[in-house]
C-alpha cells in the first residue's frame, strides 16, 4: 500500500503542471519580495513626506499597554514592551503591494490573451442550397422553402 502511494506521488510530481506550478510559485515569491521592497522603500517614503512626514511603518492603534507603560514612539518599542496594537500602517503598505502585484498580473494575463488567437465560433447553421437562407445544421428540410436537404 505504501509502495503504491509512493509510486502515485512520484507520478504526480513528474507531471508538467506540478513543476510549472512550483516554478511559478518561486518566481511569484521573488516578485512579491521585490514589490514589497519597492512599496516600503521607494513609494511609501515620498507619500509619507507629502503627508507631513508620516512613517507608515509606525502607524498603529494601541489596544493594551505593555509591561512598560507608554507612550511608545515606534511600533517596535510597543512590541518590545508587549503592547497589543493594530498595525494599520503596515496594512496600508501591504494593500498597496497587493494592488501593484494584481495590476502586474492583470497586465501579463492581458498580453498573453492577446498573443493567442481566439477560437472560431462553432458552426450552428448551414445555408440552404435552394433558397440560400440560414438553417440549423441538423435540418433535413428547409423551413423556408421546404426543400428536401441532403443529410
Amino acid at each position: 500500500m505504501l509502495k503504491k502511494f509512493a509510486q502515485d506521488f512520484k507520478t504526480f510530481l513528474q507531471r508538467g503542471n506540478v513543476i510549472d506550478l512550483a516554478v511559478a510559485f518561486v518566481i511569484g515569491s521573488a516578485f512579491s519580495a521585490i514589490v514589497t521592497s519597492l512599496v516600503s522603500n521607494v513609494i511609501m517614503p515620498p507619500i509619507g513626506m507629502l503627508l507631513d512626514r508620516v512613517d507608515f511603518s509606525n502607524l498603529y492603534i494601541l489596544l493594551k499597554q505593555g509591561t512598560i507603560p507608554g507612550p511608545y514612539l515606534t511600533l517596535e518599542a510597543a512590541k518590545k514592551a508587549g503592547a497589543v496594537t493594530v498595525n494599520y500602517g503596515l496594512f496600508i503598505t501591504s494593500l498597496i503591494s497587493f494592488f501593484i502585484i494584481a495590476l502586474v498580473i492583470f497586465s501579463i494575463v492581458r498580453v498573453i490573451n492577446k498573443l493567442y488567437p481566439k477560437p472560431a465560433p462553432a458552426m450552428t447553421t448551414k445555408t440552404c442550397p435552394f433558397c440560400a437562407s440560414a438553417i440549423p445544421l441538423a435540418a433535413i428540410r428547409c423551413p423556408n422553402c421546404t426543400s428536401q436537404l441532403e443529410s
